[in-house]
């Protein structure tokens, strides 16, 4: 195996690029969550009883997640990942509870709820190349104020509590009604 080169080795950052391929491969798996409640129902089933290869079929239903092969859950939501080349290795976006809250829960409704929020932003980001450019700029800067406010102008909710930047990516914290427990949609770069 051929050893990185200085290139690869230089400090990750994250792509407009990035962003946009892996908004558009996620895109239309939001759409089918917040859209067909029986879909939804499978998905969290196979989540909460870490049923990888339910959540294979339900991924292959899916034409832009139908090859995916990185993907797993915890019990308490979920992580889809995408291969980019180096320094990068893998991009990944998932729902989920924070850890150490609660186990094998989760809460069909506030997914959907979720994912009807995030559609927008996501839409966003796969379509356009400037709004794209300006996110990843801001979170390689670490300006969260700048990041809250790209990413408020597309998600209207005040479910949405909290936007922080984490793993050169972002995390959206949102609340509802349908659950004691806070639900985080995740856009982050994997540590290798």
């Amino acid at each position: 195996m051929a050893e990185p080169n200085r290139r690869q080795l230089a400090q990750p950052r994250v792509t407009a690029r990035i962003l946009r391929q892996t908004a558009k491969a996620m895109l239309p798996f939001y759409r089918k969550i917040a859209g067909n409640r029986t879909f939804a129902a499978q998905w969290s089933a196979a989540v909460v009883n870490a049923d990888l290869s339910l959540m294979g079929s339900l991924l292959s239903q899916i034409p832009t997640l139908a090859g995916v092969e990185n993907y797993g859950t915890n019990g308490i939501g979920y992580f889809i990942s995408f291969p980019y080349p180096l320094p990068v290795a893998f991009y990944t976006n998932g729902t989920t509870i924070p850890p150490g809250t609660v186990q094998f829960t989760f809460n069909t409704r506030v997914h959907r709820t979720v994912a009807l929020a995030v559609i927008p932003f996501y839409r966003k980001l796969s379509a356009s190349p400037s709004y794209a450019e300006a996110l990843a700029a801001a979170i390689n800067r670490n300006d969260t104020r700048r990041v809250r406010t790209l990413i408020r102008d597309q998600i209207k909710t005040k479910a949405l509590q909290t936007i922080t930047i984490e793993n050169l990516g972002v995390a959206l914290r949102f609340k509802t009604r349908f659950s004691k427990y806070p639900y985080r949609n995740l856009l982050f770069q994997e540590n290798m």
